[in-house]
């Protein structure tokens, strides 16, 4: 069963409107809502950053059935993995196990702040399923006292936990990191899910008796009053995201370069015919779907809603629409961006 989710895009909202767009987003009947963890921005004109976790609390308790979900959180650097245990866990209570933690190697972009350096691909690799571990152990209730390559855990327990152990999806990008992480995590994340990797993932989860997982991908679909508009919209905000990951990598490691080099990346790569054509895909749905409203516009609000709204400006981005479903595993979608009325 394909599902489609929300992506609170921490860089491009401030934390009161993002809260206000998540029951928005569930009010417009979207199956989960997920949340990027940064400490920076993309791009500095993006303009936000706030902490993702107090964000989802918040969340947590103007919502009533979306899950939710961290997309995703890296435990090795920024956060020691105690304390994302922790956080998991209270999240899960504070949402009656709507919540699911999304974990992730991480990137340099937001884990350079706490001035640890930066490691080699297969040492995160390491140390993320270092991480994976010691919050295993720590969502049982037991003590733990570990040490390992990369981390020393003395004595730590915690305290409040959820009825069921809080699921762990894991952040993939090929064949390496799919072989070392599919009987680690319990869900696979990846931007754009090649049929090969989720094969592969479920053929090494089958091979040791591990049950079925989900799939969550993300699709960039932008929003605007005109084709025009739109097209402009994503190249100025989402040209980090036009030429997938491994364009991005050239962009995110000197910050003060950011701008200028996903600019020229952007055009080298022509951006603008990609979106017109995630546009074209789009606005097939908003056909079929009678050109519902998107959650971030005042008239999709419930008007017998007695949750809490707050305050907020014009959104910079919302997110909804469609994509092909895959003709293999099913997907499900977090869309960060949303398309521009058609017809």
């Amino acid at each position: 069963m394909t599902r489609f989710g929300y992506t609170l895009m921490t860089e491009q909202s401030g934390p009161k409107e993002l809260v206000g767009y998540s029951t928005d987003a569930e009010d417009a009947g979207f199956d989960f809502l997920v949340s990027s963890d940064h400490y920076f921005p993309w791009l500095d004109s993006m303009g936000h950053s706030p902490y993702a976790w107090a964000v989802l609390g918040a969340v947590s308790q103007v919502t009533e059935k979306v899950e939710l979900m961290t997309y995703v959180t890296c435990p090795t650097m920024r956060y020691h993995p105690v304390v994302v245990a922790q956080k998991a866990a209270t999240l899960a209570i504070l949402s009656d196990g709507r919540f699911m933690l999304g974990l992730g190697s991480g990137e340099n972009l937001n884990e350079h702040v706490v001035g640890r350096g930066w490691p080699a691909v297969a040492v995160r690799h390491s140390m993320l399923a270092e991480a994976v571990d010691i919050i295993r152990r720590l969502h049982t209730g037991e003590q733990v006292t570990f040490q390992g390559d990369h981390f020393r855990v003395d004595m730590a327990k915690v305290w409040d936990l959820p009825d069921e152990p809080v699921a762990l999806g894991v952040a993939v990008g090929g064949e390496q990191v799919v072989q070392r992480f599919a009987t680690l995590g319990d869900h696979l994340i990846a931007t754009e899910p090649s049929a090969d990797l989720v094969d592969r993932w479920d053929d090494l989860r089958s091979a040791a008796g591990l049950g079925a997982s989900r799939k969550i991908g993300q699709i960039p679909i932008c929003w605007g009053r005109g084709k025009t508009a739109a097209v402009e919209r994503a190249y100025d905000l989402f040209r980090w995201f036009g030429g997938g990951w491994s364009v991005m990598r050239i962009c995110r490691y000197r910050r003060g370069s950011r701008g200028q080099a996903n600019s020229s990346v952007a055009k080298t790569l022509s951006l603008r015919s990609h979106v017109v054509r995630t546009w074209m895909q789009s606005s097939r749905r908003s056909h079929r779907t009678g050109g519902r409203d998107s959650p971030t516009s005042p008239s999709s609000r419930s008007a017998t809603s007695t949750k809490p709204r707050s305050s907020r400006r014009s959104p910079r981005s919302c997110s909804t629409g469609s994509a092909p479903r895959p003709e293999q595993s099913p997907l499900e979608r977090s869309f960060p961006l949303v398309l521009w009325p058609s017809g």
